[in-house]
């Protein structure tokens, strides 16, 4: 059982000079933390996801057991349970809601940690997707204090390809005659249903649509797009989804101004234990950008997760063969 918070900052600096007079991340915490505060575990969310979907790989016969781990699963600025465009006061509020950098969150996500728990180290900062993104962050800009790293379908930069995807979906987006600059009066329904159409080529890959895995509950193509993908995005703030794709887009852990826009020297800062798990069929964070930055990383492994399902590999509701063997990489690293 998780148990939801909320920690609140003040006139909090973002890394673009923008100060936002109030910030509040939204968390939920799964175990007890022992008396050492010396077993926690920080397990961020991903792109337009919340705390909820990370159950998926913590309980009793899971790697994140609860009865040894202190779970603290955040949710990133954007999401909307976080601060977001959605729920900001004017003068920030939708489409003037200032660009959050990965690192943004990271110094708070610290922050949370130190200020409500008293908690200094990790023992496994494990994240997904943009999760990883922040994994990456976290084990670069506070290396001391994380131990082990874990990364699942994600990258230490934004490449200009995935870039170029995530400017596709705000494009579409932006195309709904009810945008409105962002101010719309009633929300972008026609948009929000082409991300999700778009994100069905690209989540997927098409080794997926090859293999006909589409159609084990759909009679047609259609009617998997239909049912699986054209209202994924439909219960998501359109501003939220365009604070978060900024956040992706600009995401790179050698913004952190000790490295100055040196990315190898930032991989190389990361010295906890890691492993690096893309999946071989990912078109947003293919495996071969992850051993590009596994081979700096002094102690990272690189473990290729052999599956057809693209960016969504490992994650809730996929393949439990892929999930299991995300499963084992996650027990094998704690045993470290």
């Amino acid at each position: 059982m998780m148990n939801d918070g909320y920690h609140e900052f003040e006139n909090v600096e973002l890394l673009s000079g923008v100060v936002l007079p109030r910030v509040r991340l939204a968390f939920a915490t799964c175990g007890k933390l022992n008396a050492e505060r010396s077993n926690a575990v920080l397990f961020p969310t991903w792109f337009s996801s919340t705390h909820h979907k990370n159950a998926w790989l913590i309980g009793l016969n899971k790697p994140l057991n609860p009865e040894h781990y202190f779970i603290i699963c955040v949710d990133l600025i954007g999401n909307g349970l976080s601060t977001s465009p959605s729920n900001t006061d004017p003068p920030f509020d939708g489409p003037r809601f200032p660009e959050v950098h990965i690192l943004d969150n990271v110094r708070l996500q610290r922050r949370l940690l130190i200020e409500r728990f008293k908690i200094e180290s990790l023992q496994l900062v494990i994240g997904r997707s943009m999760g990883a993104q922040t994994a990456f962050q976290w084990a670069v800009s506070f290396p001391s204090q994380v131990r082990r790293m874990f990364a699942l379908c994600g990258s230490s930069r934004t490449t200009p390809h995935n870039y170029a995807f995530i400017d596709s979906l705000e494009a579409a987006l932006k195309a709904d005659c009810r945008w409105n600059g962002g101010d719309y009066i009633s929300p972008p329904i026609d948009g929000l249903r082409a991300i999700g159409k778009a994100y069905a080529a690209w989540a997927m890959s098409p080794e997926f649509y090859r293999l006909n895995l589409h159609l084990r509950n759909a009679a047609t193509i259609d009617d998997y797009l239909e049912r699986q993908w054209a209202n994924n995005f439909t219960h998501c703030d359109a501003n939220n989804l365009l604070a978060m794709m900024r956040t992706w887009k600009t995401a790179d852990i050698s913004t952190d101004p000790s490295f100055q826009g040196d990315w190898q020297a930032a991989l190389k800062a990361i010295t906890c234990q890691a492993i690096v798990m893309p999946s071989r069929t990912d078109q947003y964070f293919p495996p071969e950008d992850s051993a590009a930055a596994a081979m700096f990383m002094p102690n990272a492994e690189l473990r290729v997760l052999d599956s057809a399902w693209g960016h969504r590999a490992g994650s809730p509701g996929s393949d439990p063969t892929d999930i299991a063997t995300v499963e084992a990489a996650i027990a094998d690293l704690l045993k470290r």
